[in-house]
């Protein structure tokens, strides 16, 4: 059992869930959702996740759904190919679907690809920083040894 979200019917595992889903697709564009959250709980940017869930679980349709677990789920090829003609994306499932007066521009599609492609390549080069820094803790010790020799010469 869980609860279906009021705004799109998406299922929801609990009433955690269903607030957190509520509040995070209001906060990231979902004007239908924050509208519903405005109208029903005015102060829902100000509660935490328990104490929101308490106020939208009333309005909620309990429902029965099945639920799917990563380590039940058979991952094996079987000859079946996902070239769909999309990409997968790194984006939570769902928070690509923007539509109607939510869609993104090209524009902004294209600032958002550019934004995660960036911030790809700098955690890359934080990765290689870490490794060079193991390296360069080497090189230190060479000039340690730079220093005793000038002092043999004096």
């Amino acid at each position: 059992m869980g609860y279906a979200c009021p705004v799109c019917d998406d299922p929801q595992a609990d009433d955690v869930h269903l607030a957190n889903h509520l509040a995070f697709t209001a906060m990231t564009g979902g004007d239908d959702h924050e509208a519903w959250l405005d109208e029903r709980v005015p102060d829902w940017g100000q509660l935490g996740e328990t104490e929101l869930s308490t106020e939208v679980v009333e309005y909620a349709e309990e429902t029965e759904f099945p639920q799917v677990f990563e380590d039940t789920v058979d991952r094996s090829d079987d000859g079946h190919s996902h070239d769909h003609g999309h990409g997968h994306s790194d984006l939570p499932q769902g928070a690509d679907r923007h539509r109607g007066s939510n869609a993104l521009s090209d524009h902004d599609s294209e600032v958002l690809a550019e934004a995660r492609d960036l911030t790809r390549e700098m955690l890359r080069e934080s990765d290689d920083e870490s490794d060079g820094d193991a390296t360069d803790s080497d090189t230190s010790v060479d000039s340690d040894d730079t220093d005793t020799n000038e002092d043999e010469t004096e």
